[in-house]
């Protein structure tokens, strides 16, 4: 296959790739990417549901097995707070909690860490 064919191929492939994981997001939606302090990324998603808050904290590591503590908060106020602990097959974990709706904007935090070795913070805004 000529060069210029193969690079016509790839270019679809990956647009294809791309359209397939960034997945709709509901109108209001709001997904922010955090920092880790080493290889691991962590990702927060707020949605209104029915007068509440729906967020969503992810962490992927890509190592199965790992134990981190978490938690969420709001300015001076934790909200949630647990472990988990990283599966297959990303090696990743996701904690989904429902938080009250303060008027106006609502600003939640999420964090986590695997004992001294790594900590990642991520924070979103929702109108």
């Amino acid at each position: 296959m000529p060069k210029r064919r193969w690079t016509a191929v790839a270019i679809v492939v990956v647009a294809a790739l791309a359209t397939a994981t960034a997945g709709p997001a509901k109108d209001g939606d709001v997904r922010v990417k955090g920092v880790c302090t080493g290889s691991s990324a962590v990702k927060l998603k707020l949605s209104r549901d029915n007068g509440r808050i729906e967020a969503e904290l992810e962490i992927d590591q890509n190592r199965n097995g790992v134990r981190w503590t978490w938690t969420l908060s709001r300015p001076g106020t934790v909200v949630a707070r647990g472990s988990a602990v990283t599966r297959g097959p990303s090696g990743s974990f996701e904690v989904r909690r429902l938080v009250a709706d303060a008027a106006g904007r609502d600003t939640i935090t999420g964090r986590a860490a695997r004992g001294a070795r790594e900590s990642c913070r991520v924070t979103a805004t929702i109108s």
